[in-house]
């Protein structure tokens, strides 16, 4: 996606030292961009027949409006919503259903986003994520909407998930499973593997369902990830 509809404020305050959490809060941020993106595509091709007398397109993107923040449970959120200009006049605008005018606080996703997004790398479907974050809101999304959205994550998902790990190196791992209270499912448990590179860089190696106790579900994960190359580190932690 090359134009983005949201930006992550500077954070005045020392990093969190829990690196699971420092990257939920970038991988958030970019789910709700992306979903704001889809929503602004389908609109455009909704009326992307909708030409001006010398074959031009009426409808077409114009900057964005004034930006707001939205505070959540993963740090402020700097928004800018994208506008567009109907030069024929029949007074088209774009109204996201995610993002209303009057939205300024989003209580829902300071429990709820940080593991519906890790679940949502893990499956390759993130749009329980948005029901949770949004409510009903998330009903109005159009089913072109959706279906960009999945298409979208779907790809990105299955190259994540089959990259080659050949060239990776790392000092040592943060492995942990995580629990959550929102039930959603059988299974309440992602196995979650970080790696650290030597020059302190934090970085999501793999997360898929299973059970935080099992051999068998650690075991799996981690001969996965030897088949795609990854080799030994240093100094593994579990929590």
């Amino acid at each position: 996606m090359t134009d983005s509809t949201l930006r992550a404020l500077p954070q005045p305050e020392a990093k969190s030292t829990d690196p699971l959490t420092d990257l939920l809060r970038a991988g958030a941020r970019d789910l709700i961009a992306q979903a704001v993106e889809a929503e602004l595509q389908t609109l455009l091709e909704r009326h992307a027949q909708l030409k001006l007398p010398d074959g031009r397109q009426a409808l077409v993107r114009n900057g964005f409006l004034p930006e707001r923040t939205i505070q959540t449970g993963i740090g402020d959120v700097e928004i800018k919503v994208p506008k567009v200009r109907d030069r024929s006049g029949s007074g088209i605008c774009f109204n996201s259903s995610l993002l209303p005018p009057y939205l300024k606080r989003s209580s829902s996703i300071e429990e709820l986003l940080p593991w519906l997004y890790l679940r949502g790398i893990s499956t390759g479907d993130y749009q329980e994520a948005l029901g949770a974050l949004l409510g009903d809101k998330a009903k109005g999304l159009s089913a072109n909407t959706i279906s960009r959205l999945k298409q979208h994550w779907g790809d990105e998902h299955r190259e994540w998930s089959q990259r080659d790990l050949s060239q990776k190196r790392y000092v040592y791992f943060w492995a942990d499973g995580i629990y959550s209270n929102v039930r959603m499912g059988d299974r309440l448990c992602l196995l979650v593997i970080i790696g650290v590179t030597e020059h302190g860089h934090k970085e999501l190696v793999a997360v898929e369902d299973g059970l935080r106790e099992s051999e068998t579900s650690w075991t799996e994960l981690l001969m996965g990830l030897r088949a795609r190359g990854l080799g030994k580190v240093s100094t593994p932690t579990e929590n």
